[in-house]
C-alpha cells in the first residue's frame, strides 16, 4: 500500500509520500514522487498503485516533457498529457495484467504552477486518465491508504491554513497511517511549493529525525483522552458494582439447542 497526500492552501502546496514498496514477501524503499521544473514551470507528480504501470507511464511522460514541455503553459495541459500516457499503458498492459489477476490500478496526484496559471493547482488523476481538481472546501487528496489519515485532515486543514500547519497535519496523517498499516513507512519524502515561486522544495525525513515529534504527539493524544469531559461517562458508570449484570437492554441469551 501507499500513503501519498497533497494539500492546497492559500500560500502554496504541500505533498508527502512514504517510500515503502511491498512486492510479494519483499519490502524495498523507492520514491513515489517526482519533481519536474525548469524556468517558470514547476510541478510534482505522485503515484499510488501498480509499480510497473507507474514506471512505464512516467517513462512515457518524461519523453513528452522532453519534446513538448515548452508548449505547456498551464498545468492542466501537462495533466492531460500524463493522463494520455496512463491510457497508453492501460491499452498496452491491461489485458495481460487482468489475465494474471492483477488490476490496472494507478492513481496520481499532480500539483504545481506553470507560467500562465493564475495560481498553484492540484489535480487527482484516475486510472482511466481523467482528472478532477482540488476544491477549496476539501483542500487535499490522499491516494493509497486514506482511512487513517483522512479524519485528521478533515478536522484541521482549511484552505486558509498556513504551509506550516499543512505540513504538520500532513505528517500526523502519515504517522497515523504508518502506525496502523504495516506497508506504509519511513523514509518520508516532502515537497513544498510556495505560491508564485515556480520552485519546489524537497526534503527526505528519516524515522530517527521525527522521533521527538512522534513522541510528543503520542503523549498529547493520551493526555487528551484523560482530559476529555467525562460527566457522561461518570453518570453511566455510577452505581455499577463488580458482579453486576451488563447494562445492555434488549439482549437475550439464546438457549443452546440440545
Amino acid at each position: 500500500m501507499t500513503f501519498c497526500a497533497a494539500m492546497k492552501v492559500r500560500d502554496g502546496l504541500v505533498a508527502l509520500a512514504d517510500t515503502r514498496v511491498t512486492t510479494g514477501s519483499e519490502r524495498i524503499t523507492a520514491r513515489k514522487v517526482s519533481i519536474h521544473q525548469h524556468g517558470r514551470h514547476s510541478m510534482f507528480l505522485m503515484t499510488s498503485g501498480l509499480r510497473s504501470a507507474r514506471d512505464k507511464a512516467l517513462t512515457y511522460f518524461s519523453e513528452v516533457l522532453e519534446s513538448r514541455d515548452a508548449t505547456f503553459d498551464k498545468l492542466y495541459q501537462a495533466v492531460n498529457a500524463f493522463g494520455q500516457q496512463v491510457r497508453r499503458v492501460a491499452s498496452e498492459d491491461k489485458a495481460a495484467l487482468e489475465e494474471a489477476k492483477l488490476p490496472f490500478n494507478l492513481h496520481s496526484l499532480v500539483g504545481g504552477q506553470l507560467e500562465r496559471d493564475d495560481e498553484h493547482r492540484l489535480y487527482l488523476i484516475y486510472p482511466q486518465g481523467n482528472w478532477v481538481e482540488v476544491s477549496y472546501g476539501t483542500p487535499y487528496y490522499i491516494i493509497g491508504e486514506s482511512a487513517y489519515g483522512k479524519p485528521l485532515l478533515d478536522r484541521v486543514l482549511r484552505y486558509e491554513s498556513s504551509l506550516s500547519t499543512a505540513l504538520k497535519v500532513g505528517y500526523l496523517a502519515f504517522d497515523a497511517t504508518r502506525t496502523s498499516a504495516t506497508d506504509v513507512d519511513f523514509p518520508l519524502d516532502v515537497v513544498i511549493y510556495p505560491r508564485n515561486t515556480y520552485h519546489a522544495l524537497e526534503h527526505r525525513f528519516e524515522k530517527e529525525s521525527m522521533l521527538d515529534a512522534g513522541d510528543w504527539w503520542q503523549q498529547r493524544v493520551r493526555s487528551s483522552v484523560d482530559e476529555l469531559p467525562s460527566t457522561w461517562v461518570d453518570n453511566l458508570l455510577k452505581g455499577v458494582k463488580p458482579g453486576d449484570k451488563p447494562l445492555f437492554r434488549g439482549y437475550k441469551r439464546r438457549a443452546k439447542k440440545k
